[in-house]
């Protein structure tokens, strides 16, 4: 499509801005001129007509922001207009992340075994299959985009009745199924949480069994590592391998290692990351904090981290707390007082700054937010993971150019996923669109307040709508979810569409 078309009306015109094409090549001014759901021209529009227009100054405009990792599958539904990623120039999130997703899972009973429950509070919030999760959010739409992918452990829960050994043959043959029956309803892939009890048990041999149906349907393997600690080169290489036995892209989750004596070694697994790239398909994420989020686990007190409790089942009052100045309050045992107030969510401070800097600066490393928006302290990464980028990692410490950490968030995430005209900004692209002020751009959630919104954020549009506007949501929800004819072949440093 030319990028001057013949002079016509257009729904809306963003003028005076830095177009980042998220690409990733310099800046430049121009205009983008929006009919319906996408970009119809990019250039000098002084001569263009438009029902509205947004004066977009001294800010950039870039294509929407893409959160490749997120746990947001119940908040499209319960908060659809998904004020913590819009807030933050968030338009697509990819679900299902970490072995968990709201479907397709089957389980007995009530209760919703972890970390599942960091998805459902119960066994209604679930559902039993993908084509069914994918018509809830077609009759309720969100205001961003999303890409759903299937968990290993919802598979697990649905076809087993003990988690603590690896499946048999029956179990995985049932498991690929219920896989192959969600990517024909419009999944992208798999993801592991190896981590977690509810797959710590499986083997290297059931996830691959479990994985075969991928190559077909064009999907990618996901997986929250094994280990991010002292094994976790190992572990690196269980998820290298479960992607070529599959014949699909792997990507490694919210890169990090843990434990303070693990400290620095981000320069060995990235090294083995380049290795292995080299010789298959790979793509990995990384989050621009040094504290993780999940769920409390006692087993993980004894490694002398800093605990922040953000929800507890049985002590709701105490989130927010520092788990050992509790115990040292209460005269308890740290260890014994986590397995009393689970379930429950914890933040953890056992990550290295240097060891974040230098994954963020790695070339082909994508930003994704990890955050969990049923905690009820959530990690501030929920509300400020992208703008952080832009803030911290482009402005204050100079580890990313501007226009090179808009492509990590963009067009390199849209290429890894497989996201057709998306991640972009280019004549015949959809209009998923942020304008921001590089100047101001900031997170301002911290551990204290979690929940603030980002600042510097001027516009955000979803399939060509304004969902954000001078930091106010327009209660606009065009959101969908990619499937089908929205999707392209994944794992391309580059989407081909655009090269």
């Amino acid at each position: 499509m030319p990028e001057h078309p013949d002079q016509q009306e257009y729904d809306l015109i963003i003028t005076g801005g830095q177009v980042a094409d998220g690409l990733g090549g310099p800046a430049r001014r121009a205009d983008v001129a929006i009919r319906g759901e996408r970009i119809a021209a990019i250039g000098d529009g002084a001569a263009w007509r438009a029902r509205r227009r947004i004066d977009a100054t001294g800010k950039v405009v870039s294509p929407g922001f893409i959160d490749c990792h997120t746990h947001d599958d119940r908040a499209l539904l319960g908060t659809p207009l998904m004020r913590p990623k819009v807030s933050q120039g968030i338009t697509t999130v990819v679900t299902g992340n970490c072995g968990i997703s709201l479907a397709p899972v089957r389980t007995p009973g009530d209760v919703v075994p972890p970390p599942l429950n960091l998805l459902a509070k119960h066994t209604g919030e679930l559902y039993a299959r993908m084509q069914d999760y994918a018509d809830a959010l077609a009759a309720a739409p969100a205001a961003v985009n999303s890409l759903a992918l299937v968990g290993h452990s919802s598979l697990r829960v649905s076809a087993m009745d003990r988690l603590d050994r690896p499946a048999d043959k029956k179990e995985i043959a049932a498991m690929r199924q219920a896989l192959d029956q969600a990517m024909a309803a419009g999944a992208a892939g798999l993801s592991t949480g190896l981590y977690y009890p509810t797959a710590m048990h499986a083997s290297t041999e059931e996830v691959i069994g479990v994985a075969e149906p991928l190559a077909a349907w064009r999907g990618l393997y996901t997986t929250h590592l094994r280990d991010e600690a002292d094994h976790v080169c190992d572990a690196m290489e269980e998820a290298f391998l479960i992607g070529r036995a599959a014949d699909v892209p792997a990507i490694l989750s919210h890169h990090k290692v843990t434990g303070k004596h693990n400290h620095g070694r981000t320069a060995e697994t990235l090294a083995l990351y380049d290795r292995m790239r080299a010789e298959q398909p790979l793509g990995m994420d990384v989050y621009p904090y040094a504290a993780s989020s999940t769920i409390l686990e006692p087993r993980r007190v004894a490694a002398g981290e800093k605990i922040i409790v953000t929800w507890s089942q049985t002590r709701p009052e105490i989130q927010g707390v520092d788990l050992r100045e509790l115990a040292a309050r209460e005269g308890r045992d740290p260890t014994r007082l986590a397995e009393e107030l689970s379930p429950g969510g914890a933040i953890y401070f056992s990550m290295d700054e240097a060891d974040v800097k230098r994954v963020i600066s790695h070339g082909s490393v994508m930003i994704g937010s990890d955050g969990l928006p049923h905690d009820q302290r959530p990690h501030p990464r929920l509300w400020g993971a992208f703008s952080r980028v832009l803030a911290r990692y482009v402005r204050e410490m100079g580890v990313l150019g501007m226009e090179e950490a808009v492509r990590r968030m963009t067009s390199l995430t849209a290429a890894q996923f497989g996201l057709k005209d998306r991640g972009v900004l280019r004549p015949g692209c959809y209009a998923d669109v942020v304008v921001f002020d590089p100047a101001t751009v900031a997170d301002l959630a911290s551990f204290a307040e979690p929940t603030l919104p980002s600042t510097g954020i001027q516009a955000v549009l979803v399939n060509g709508q304004l969902v954000e506007e001078d930091g106010a949501a327009t209660g606009a929800r065009p959101g969908r979810l990619l499937r089908g004819d929205d999707r392209a072949a994944p794992g391309f440093e580059t989407p081909a569409w655009a090269a």
